[in-house]
């Protein structure tokens, strides 16, 4: 621990974030997914326009992954969310007066997340035909 800080082991250790803190670390978690999601898919691209062979199967490799159904749930979980938290911040942020509504918005935004995402998910992961 820094000395300036001057936050003692437990006090650290007993911090409960809450729903914020919470909000804060899966929308970098999703943003992380999305810059690895879409770096995948530009380097699976790169080998399989490259030379036959041995690039080939790394750009199969590459697309068999991010083409699984855990990894595409993931996928729509980083984008949904991300999307939907950023639109939350970006909306608190225009109308500064609303910042008294933190909570209400983030309870919001997970009562348009939860269906948007959960009915798809679903669907993905019974492998049912739309």
């Amino acid at each position: 621990m820094s000395k300036f800080a001057r936050v003692t082991i437990p006090q650290f250790l007993a911090y409960r974030g809450g729903q914020p803190m919470l909000a804060w670390l899966l929308h970098r978690i999703s943003g992380i997914g999305i810059v690895f999601f879409v770096s995948m898919h530009v380097i699976a691209a790169f080998f399989l326009y490259g030379v036959k062979g041995t690039t080939g199967d790394i750009a199969n490799a590459l697309t068999a992954f991010y083409e699984d159904t855990p990894m595409q749930v993931f996928i729509l979980f980083a984008v949904l969310y991300h999307a939907l938290n950023g639109l939350r911040i970006v909306i608190l942020d225009m109308w500064p007066v609303l910042h008294r509504f933190h909570r209400e918005a983030m309870w919001v935004q997970w009562a348009l997340f939860l269906p948007t995402f959960l009915l798809p998910a679903l669907l993905m992961i019974t492998g049912a035909k739309v």
